[in-house]
């Protein structure tokens, strides 16, 4: 408590200084009272701040006259009400009780001098915030505490909105934290019925009144105030009075007021999703009513977003209605389908896109009965059934020319559809209803889809995906075939590549489909690839290689809890050897097609384990599809014993890719071997360690006898020794303890931790430390720690990192009795935390941090045991805790290299940021003196440490403890404020900025020795000034982004190396980038028809592919380029070469060339590191690059030419220059004007409006 009041405090302290009156006041105030308790000796807790607040109030008020306390900003009632609600919620909670009356009785009566003064008044609004936060129920029935609560709830509609929001706060802070054990808040009930009494004079065209600076205000504000003010609130009030308010809510749309509408439409929205996510809220009773009174007045169909806001609380209304009475809402769904779909004729997108998802949700209010009659009439040609008749109508709407600008939002409604008729009737063997009533419907999407004309592909995919992830491949394929092979081709049928894409996602399918459709599918095509690359047809090839792809990157769709994983499913099984051979081919000949077969493997055994074993947080990670429509667990479990039976050579298979493919991608096949091993019998998972040790044994004797040469020329024995270290790696966590403990013995030998392959350490180091972790092996600490002691000379640098792991999990099984093995441990992790790779060093931190809590457990620590411990010193026993742990680690500073003094200071400082709260101040203190004085060494590597431990220090130390060596902090820092070399100057800066808003300019300041010291502190404080007040000058936004900390993702790492530099800021703008999307114009210009001149267009069928969307002002039109020519007497266009507007341009490349000119050419120079001028040598090579140039580019030579002086270059070239004859004369000109054009007439107009220089061959 008393850190967080420090934090509070440490950031109005320095602005005594501020030459504003509202920040310079209780900063002045807080340095007093703080005076007063060094004073008087008292400890500055909360609770002494509180006590030391309200007697300073109590006398300003006593002191004021009879016209009350002054409320100015330099006055004292203000900064003490300021310093209170910074206080109050550090203070301890009874206190706050304790001292419950006379806290009211001093605030209370302000409220009303207060209305008038923004500022103060919301330091009480705050105050009494966390006052009523601190109470219990007793105590809110305190006399004046209720009046002073309606008296803010009142304040929720001032016009100030500073005040409006901040009392909206403290409300619904209020009311979501009641008082144990009661589930609302006492106040919620007058809360609510004053909304009920606000709503209701607003309804009746009354003016509420509240305290303010204005009597009152308009009641259109007024209600827009209480609306946004009753939005977060409305889940904490009472459910009895939802009803009402609701009642309330409805009769605003009749004011006519647009924005008043739309909010009350969107409140009911929330309030009907709360109904749903709530079974406290109870709004059954009134829905029919509610559903009524919505769709008895429907706003006007040109005002947009209120048409959006009323479609969407129709949609939620029905939901909650369905909710509440599926029945009666069923019976609502004609009426309201037929109220939202007249929205989708709006020229609005906005109305389109929430009629849309309205009736997406009005799908899911079908009931099981209503799907049962619509099945049973599905052959009647009159729809009578609601489902039918909306059916039929979506059908129709892609025909019509009305709803042309809605087909995404129909296709939308459309999937809504699939997805809920997924009705099976009872088994899971039964077809779907959306099989039985969406199919026709579903073939003339696709239809559509494969028109060139038609725009809205994208969205036609996605309803045809709906389609296969509910119904299945097996069925839209029986309906939409797709017309791939050659025959089909010859036939005239249209191809539907386009649904190859959409089996990879999960469906109701068995395997057996893909089995028996699919692969001989994929076979045919695979001979015509073949024959097609023997006759030199390489595209064609490459189709039939990708259509093969497409097909089996669908396989994963099909394993997802597949029913006939195990059964017959036509000719053949689904997993049969003949499959399971062909598997195991294209994983080991075909590298493009071993992605989706190792997925299908994986998902084929985790759907099943999740389904079988009923957790419901794993059955929460499959898709919705396999949660919704899942195969009993029974069904799973049979499917994972019939896998097991078969893990045995999938795990050889798997194995073998696995030592085939690149480091790349062997990842991806050890998850499938991770998820196959955990399935396999006990006796399986043993066979394969013993083969792996085997091979593993073989493949180390033979790289540790291969020389040198010959092992570059022979197999790498290293790498697949690597390989079988892998593979142990996966298997470990399956492992038996007789099997783990014999693995642990194998690797702690020299033969792999020593090993000269750097992946051979790693990995045995990275093995060692899973086995200690999983605790199935029994090891001795001691001996452990002697063996990696005689291991460490031939550690290689990459394998640190995985020792230090190994380091770790060790310590942590150090017995209390045996502490003393710890110190052999620390000169190795103290020098780890100076090592180049990040990852080693975060594992020596961890180390250090471990062996921390290791000691600060408690224990024994046997000093005659320590290796090195002379016999001279005292054999007694030592205490474990941090103190001594940390003086263990001290040692290091006395170090005879300046990298091992550094280092101990690094780990020091991790050990003080993690352990801050057990060290005792007065360790902290010597620690602190330790280190300062290593600031002002001699050696940077020391220097740059002690400064990181200084910085940290003073975020993280206490200020009483490091006030006191001011004196000594600020002239040592000083000496390196000048040093450029390591950023030394910056971090010393860095470290000024800390101490500033810590301790005060004041205190810092007076610190400093010497004037020239003085002026750097002054600088800095002149850097700081500035950068505020450019903060303050900058176009504020309405709603400001707080501009994001960089943060290493470490706290440690954050406080020590991060910056809060205040001045880097200064040099930057301050304002966050925006990531504002450009806007489009004519983004919702609506859907025109596209004309077209060939054929006669039929309005009354297929319109979805007549209307386009495009924008026609950027279509290119016939003869739009050549319409910018002039035509001769003879008709024929006369493209001019020369243009007026070249001129000027030239001149521009000439003066934008000047700089280029200077550096490359013969009269240039160039300045060398020192300034010195070079001019450029005057050689042969530079002038023939110059004559070169010149040639090039004569447009910059013609505009720099002097008038009436003529130049011997060559003249500009002419367009279609390379196409003229080399030999003749040219072509005939009338007029001085060729007859032909020789370039497109496209880029001869865009000449006419740029004056841009052309190449010698005509080209820009």
């Amino acid at each position: 408590m008393a850190d967080n009041v420090e934090a509070v405090l440490s950031k109005i302290r320095p602005h005594t200084s501020s030459a504003l009156a509202h920040q310079k006041a209780p900063a002045t105030l807080l340095r007093a009272i703080e005076a007063t308790f060094r004073e008087q000796n008292t400890e500055p807790s909360a609770t002494a701040y509180f006590a030391t607040l309200l007697t300073t109030l109590d006398g300003a008020l006593q002191s004021s006259g009879a016209s009350g306390p002054a409320m100015g900003e330099a006055d004292v009632v203000p900064a003490v009400l300021y310093l209170l609600a910074a206080v109050v919620p550090c203070v301890p909670h009874p206190v706050i009780r304790s001292n419950l009356p006379t806290t009211l009785s001093l605030t209370s009566p302000l409220f009303s001098a207060l209305s008038a003064f923004a500022p103060p008044l919301r330091s009480q609004i705050t105050l009494y915030g966390a006052v009523l936060h601190a109470l219990d129920r007793s105590d809110l029935d305190v006399q004046g505490l209720r009046q002073a609560f309606m008296t803010i709830l009142q304040f929720t509609l001032d016009p100030r909105p500073k005040v409006r929001k901040k009392a909206a706060e403290v409300v619904k802070d209020v009311l979501s934290a009641p008082p144990l054990p009661m589930a609302k808040h006492p106040y919620a009930e007058k809360v609510a019925e004053w909304v009920k009494a606000a709503l209701t004079e607003i309804s009746s065209g009354g003016i509420p009144k509240f305290k303010g600076k204005k009597a009152d205000t308009e009641g259109s504000e007024a209600a827009v105030h209480l609306l946004a003010f009753l939005r977060p609130v409305l889940p904490t009030l009472p459910t009895e009075s939802l009803s009402s308010i609701t009642s309330s809510l409805l009769l605003l749309p009749r004011l006519g007021n647009p924005y008043l509408s739309q909010s009350a439409y969107s409140i009911l929205s929330d309030l009907l999703t709360l109904s749903l996510d709530d079974p406290t809220v109870d709004l059954a009773s009134h829905m029919s009513e509610l559903l009524k009174v919505i769709l008895s007045s429907p706003p006007i169909k040109s005002d947009a977003a209120l048409n959006a806001a009323w479609a969407t609380v129709l949609g939620n209304t029905m939901l909650a209605y369905h909710h509440a009475n599926a029945d009666e809402c069923v019976l609502q769904v004609n009426k309201v389908w037929k109220a939202l779909w007249n929205l989708l004729e709006s020229s609005e997108a906005a109305t389109r896109k929430a009629a849309g998802q309205a009736l997406a949700n009005l799908g899911k209010c079908f009931t099981p009965t209503t799907i049962k009659a619509a099945v049973k009439e599905k052959d009647s040609e009159e729809p009578k059934n609601p489902i039918r008749k909306i059916i039929f109508q979506t059908s129709a709407a892609l025909d019509s020319l009305t709803y042309a600008r809605a087909i995404p939002d129909v296709l939308s409604v459309v999937s809504s559809l699939i997805e809920n008729l997924r009705f099976r009737n009872g088994s899971r063997k039964n077809s779907t209803a959306a099989e039985q009533l969406m199919l026709p419907l579903l073939t003339k999407i696709a239809d559509l889809r494969v028109q060139k004309t038609f725009e809205h592909k994208e969205a036609a995919d996605a309803t045809l995906g709906t389609a296969v992830r509910i119904m299945g491949p097996e069925v839209v394929l029986r309906a939409l075939p797709l017309n791939l092979e050659t025959v089909d081709r010859q036939a005239g049928r249209e191809p539907r590549a386009y649904l190859l894409p959409l089996l990879a996602q999960p469906h109701s399918s068995p395997l057996g489909h893909f089995v028996n459709y699919f692969v001989p599918l994929t076979e045919r095509m695979f001979d015509l690839q073949t024959t097609a690359e023997a006759e030199g047809r390489q595209s064609e090839a490459k189709v039939w290689s990708v259509l093969v792809e497409q097909i089996w990157m669908g396989l994963p769709g099909y394993c997802w809890g597949t029913v006939d994983l195990k059964q017959a499913s036509g000719r053949s099984f689904s997993l049969t050897a003949q499959f399971s051979q062909l598997l195991s081919q294209l994983l080991y000949g075909q590298p493009t097609l071993r992605p989706p077969v190792l997925r299908a493997l994986k998902i084929m055994v985790d759907s099943n384990v999740a389904l079988a074993s009923g957790d419901a947080a794993k059955i929460a990670k499959l898709p919705q599809h396999v949660r919704v429509d899942p195969i009993s667990e029974t069904e799973a479990e049979a499917n994972i014993a019939f896998l097991r039976t078969q893990a045995e050579s999938w795990l050889a298979v798997l194995f073998n890719v696995f030592g085939s493919v690149g480091r790349d991608n062997q990842a991806m096949v050890g998850d499938v071997v991770s998820a196959w091993i955990a399935i396999a019998d006990p006796k399986e998972v043993t066979q394969a360690y013993h083969k792996l040790v085997t091979l593993f044994d073989q493949n180390l004797s033979r790289a540790k006898n291969i020389s040198a040469p010959s092992a570059n020329k022979g197999p790498s024995a290293d790498s697949m020794t690597v390989v079988t270290q892998d593979l142990l790696l996966l298997i470990l966590p399956y492992l038996s303890s007789e099997d783990a403990t014999a693995l642990l013995n194998l690797y702690l030998t020299t033969e792999v931790l020593e090993s000269r392959d750097n992946g051979v350490q790693k990995r045995g180091y990275k093995t060692l430390a899973r086995l200690v972790e999983s605790g199935k092996t029994q090891l001795d600490a001691a001996a452990v720690f002697k063996t990696l002691e005689s291991l460490v000379d031939g550690l290689a640098a990459a394998a640190k990192k995985d020792r230090f792991h190994l380091l770790t999990a060790v310590v942590r099984l150090i017995p209390s009795e045996s502490l003393h093995l710890i110190p052999s441990v620390i000169p190795e992790a103290v020098l780890g935390t100076k090592e180049p790779s990040e990852k080693a060093r975060n594992a020596a931190f961890d180390l250090i941090v471990a062996m921390g809590k290791k000691m600060s457990a408690g224990g024994v620590v046997k000093r005659d045991q320590v290796e090195g411990m002379e016999e001279d010193d005292a054999p007694v026993d030592a205490t474990a805790n941090i103190e001594e742990y940390m003086t263990m680690i001290a040692g290091g500073l006395a170090g005879a290299s300046p990298h091992m003094i550094s280092a101990t200071v690094t780990a020091i400082s991790r050990l003080v940021f993690e352990f801050r709260e057990s060290i005792s101040s007065a360790m902290q203190t010597e620690i602190f003196v330790t280190i300062l004085v290593l600031v002002g060494s001699a050696n940077r590597e020391i220097v740059k440490s002690a400064l990181g431990f200084v910085k940290l220090a003073i975020h993280t130390l206490p200020a009483e403890l490091l006030r006191p060596h001011l004196k000594d902090i600020v002239p040592t820092l000083l000496r390196w404020s000048h040093d450029h070399k390591n950023h030394f100057k910056a971090k010393v800066r860095h470290i000024f900025e800390r101490l500033l808003r810590r301790f005060g300019w004041e205190d810092v300041y007076a610190c400093a020795q010497e004037e020239e010291a003085r002026g750097v502190l002054v600088n800095i404080k002149k850097r700081k000034d500035r950068a505020k007040r450019k903060r303050a000058n900058a176009p504020q936004e309405e709603d400001d982004v707080p501009k994001a900390k960089a943060v290493a993702g470490d706290a440690f790492e954050d406080v020590l190396y991060g910056s809060e530099s205040e001045l880097d800021d200064s040099d930057d703008d301050d304002a966050p980038a925006q990531n504002a999307a450009p806007k489009r114009k004519g983004k919702d210009a609506g859907a025109r028809l596209r004309i077209d001149d060939d054929e006669p267009m039929d309005l009354l069928s297929g319109a979805a592919s007549r209307v386009t969307t495009a924008n026609a002002g950027k279509r290119r039109k016939p003869g739009q380029d050549a319409a910018r020519f002039k035509d001769d007497d003879a008709g024929k266009m006369v493209i001019d070469d020369g243009s007026d507007e070249e001129a000027p341009a030239g001149a521009d490349a000439v003066a934008g060339d000047a700089y280029r000119e200077s550096l490359t050419s013969v009269d240039g120079f160039t300045r060398g590191p020192n300034g010195k001028v070079k001019f450029n040598k005057d050689t042969k090579k530079r002038r023939r690059e110059a004559d070169e140039a010149e040639d090039v580019e004569m447009a910059d030579a013609d505009a720099g030419q002097k008038a009436g002086k003529k130049s011997k270059k060559k003249a500009d070239p002419k367009f279609g220059h390379e196409f003229k004859a080399k030999k003749a004369g040219g072509d005939v000109k009338k007029n001085g004007v060729d007859p032909y054009a020789y370039m497109p007439l496209s880029q001869a107009a865009k000449k006419q409006n740029r004056g841009s220089r052309v190449g010698i061959a005509g080209k820009r």
